[in-house]
């Protein structure tokens, strides 16, 4: 990448992660929960799926399986009505159950907090495992990218590349390490709360004021 455009980027991305903090000072994610496999198994349901919708069905879900050990005695046809509204609840549900077995006999029924770890969960990406890492135990790794981050990383020009990974990375290279939680959290509650993804007008929106071009410009999906 050339130089200038990796300091003006650089540059951009600061003031983008300034006024994030100013709009979102105590960031964390919308889904509830009380502790980490919980976390895991909420952020498993959000895909595809809205954070209001997950929290629907584990207010639910979790006061009937309150414990690991409620998660390894359920048949999957029963999951699966329970998660059902989520979407794509059969895949969702044979990641989660396999997921609780893999936490029960390789982690000694708790979640890990390293990437390599948290990576040989079923149901676990690159991008939940940065969720739960943040969430649950303050690391950083790397940064989640969703469609939200994908798309402010190309609508703001931080990135030349429209595969995940691949932005995560140019990303990591923009925000110090400490802010990789913080910046990727940020961005997907101003695009839940302040620039949704439906095409609109947001040449007013608090971080196209930094990049005006920002306000014409709609990635396309993957």
């Amino acid at each position: 990448m050339n130089l200038n455009i990796f300091k003006t980027r650089k540059q951009r991305a600061k003031k983008m992660l300034i006024e994030l903090k100013n709009l979102f000072p105590n960031t964390k994610t919308m889904l509830v929960y009380t502790n980490s496999w919980e976390l895991l198994v909420s952020v498993v349901l959000s895909a595809q799926c809205t954070d209001k919708r997950v929290n629907m069905v584990t207010q639910m879900l979790f006061k009937k399986y309150k414990k690991l050990d409620d998660y390894l005695k359920v048949s999957q046809e029963e999951f699966e009505k329970d998660i059902f509204s989520t979407g794509f609840y059969r895949n969702k549900a044979k990641n989660i159950l396999a997921a609780a077995k893999i936490v029960k006999n390789n982690f000694n029924g708790k979640v890990p907090h390293t990437m390599d770890e948290l990576l040989t969960i079923p149901g676990v990406a690159r991008k939940t495992a940065n969720v739960i890492q943040g969430q649950a135990f303050g690391i950083s790794e790397g940064m989640a990218v969703d469609t939200h981050v994908r798309r402010f990383a190309i609508k703001f020009d931080l990135t030349n590349n429209t595969n995940p990974v691949k932005i995560e990375k140019d990303l990591m290279e923009l925000v110090p390490q400490e802010d990789w939680h913080f910046f990727s959290s940020s961005l997907v509650r101003y695009g839940q709360e302040i620039c949704p993804a439906n095409k609109h007008s947001c040449e007013t929106h608090p971080l196209s004021k930094i990049y005006p071009k920002a306000g014409n410009i709609w990635p396309k999906s993957k």
